[in-house]
């Protein structure tokens, strides 16, 4: 019979999602800005802004591309990894081996073959893509996979969530401080060039994240606190069962777009601070930093909220506040507030809506695994989360593809319409979020 998680337990579950966020955060944040940065950047082009079929440059063809790995690899890891019977457990050892990859991958993403514009970084990049999207599914799938496992009730499954949640913008804080940690690289080792500083900066958080994801693996004992059996299904079957699921159809639709919006902000927030407000690029750091700690704040309260009112309306609100902020970001730098005022206003705003939708899909989708195991028999956990994290990684290449793509229309000062567009996208994403979720039916919270 298994025992319920005790929190230090829980906090060393949440530490893998830490290192996780650093690792696809970082791709998220630099990768636009590293590969094709503004012109007062003060760093090399290295993609030629080729435009193909008239709308698509090379950067969104190689970020949507990568992810086409993943239709096929997200639903086989979830599979082996939910009919293993490894006596260690389902989930850990999975994990265990894909940490070196992910740290390997995610570093080479920032070392291009020509440091100047060229084809061969293309080629490059997408490989080195592909590597870490599959290293970086093996971990994280057989990870989410644990959460109904570990959590026995409803509001165990909350609090676990709020601890992951935790985790990831930590992650977010630290890969957003990339310029801050490589103008420490610059100064203190006195690197003078760019590049160079923060593909050492780079290559130092991987490896710290590489490090934190190996606590879970290290400390968390399956067969004591995990409560899923070995499924029988085979693959194709499990994953057109997942598919019969509507309620999971409107979850994942909605979560699509969540987070092909955030990664517009996240992709862009570089650009907004240096283009359309004229703040040096150490800021985005800060701001990020300021988003996440404020959002931290919420955090209770969001939990008593979903235990009195459910979770359905507070993510319905944060969809609402999130397509406003958005229809902000058109404006930034046209206000008559100071540019650090309008930025700061936004990320304050951003916070709650940061803190609940973190929090809660998670903790909705370890109750929609659940009642399915209860209903069909079969506990296919991984292949739920595999399915999420499909669209959740479509959602975010997507949304770099996307804020690659209006980069066309503009991106430096005084041509900036390309980065104001990026409001007006995200806030449709928003609205359409928050118009399928509506159709979603809240399971009953298991007590």
């Amino acid at each position: 019979m298994q025992v319920e998680i005790p929190l230090k337990k829980q906090l060393l579950y949440a530490c893998g999602m830490m290192g996780w966020s650093i690792m696809s955060n970082l791709i998220i944040v630099m990768l636009p800005y590293f590969y094709l940065p503004p012109s007062n950047a003060g760093l090399p082009s290295l993609l030629p802004q080729l435009i193909l079929f008239g709308v698509l440059n090379i950067l969104s063809i190689i970020t949507a591309s990568g992810r086409l790995i993943d239709a096929i690899y997200d639903p086989f890891i979830a599979g082996l990894s939910d009919r293993s019977t490894n006596p260690k457990g389902r989930r850990t050892p999975f994990m265990k081996y894909a940490i070196i990859p992910s740290v390997l991958f995610c570093s080479l993403t920032f070392f291009p073959m020509v440091k100047g514009e060229s084809t061969l970084n293309g080629w490059w990049l997408s490989f080195t893509l592909i590597g870490f999207f599959m290293a970086a599914t093996s971990y994280i799938i057989p990870y989410n996979a644990l959460l109904p496992e570990l959590a026995h009730t409803s509001e165990t499954k909350v609090k676990l969530s709020s601890f992951q949640q935790v985790g990831f913008v930590l992650g977010i804080i630290l890969s957003a401080l990339v310029n801050n940690f490589a103008d420490g690289v610059q100064a203190v080792f006195d690197v003078s060039d760019r590049m160079t500083a923060l593909q050492f900066t780079i290559w130092g958080l991987s490896i710290f994240a590489g490090i934190v994801m190996l606590i879970p693996v290290l400390t968390l004992n399956e067969k004591k606190y995990c409560k899923g059996k070995p499924s029988h299904l085979p693959l194709l079957p499990a994953i057109k069962r997942t598919f019969k699921n509507r309620n999971f159809i409107y979850y994942i639709v909605s979560d699509f777009s969540y987070y092909m919006s955030l990664s517009i902000i996240s992709s862009g927030l570089l650009y907004f601070v240096t283009v359309l407000l004229k703040l040096p690029e150490s800021e985005g750091g800060k701001l990020m930093a300021t988003m996440v700690l404020v959002s931290l704040l919420f955090y209770p309260l969001i939990n008593v909220l979903a235990k009195k009112t459910g979770k359905k309306p507070i993510v319905l609100f944060s969809f609402a506040i999130l397509s406003c902020i958005f229809i902000a970001i058109y404006f930034l730098g046209t206000f008559s507030a100071s540019p650090r005022t309008q930025i700061y206003l936004l990320v304050i705003c951003a916070s709650f809506p940061l803190a609940s939708l973190g929090i809660l899909p998670n903790a909705i989708l370890a109750e929609i695994a659940e009642k399915d195991a209860i209903k069909t028999g079969e506990n296919s956990e991984g292949m739920f989360f595999a399915i999420k994290y499909l669209f959740v990684k479509l959602g975010q290449t997507l949304g770099i593809a996307l804020f690659a793509l209006l980069t066309i229309y503009g991106k430096d000062p005084g041509n900036d319409y390309g980065l104001r567009l990026n409001g007006i996208f995200g806030c449709a994403l928003c609205l359409m979020a928050m118009f399928i979720f509506f159709k979603f039916k809240e399971p009953k919270m298991v007590k």
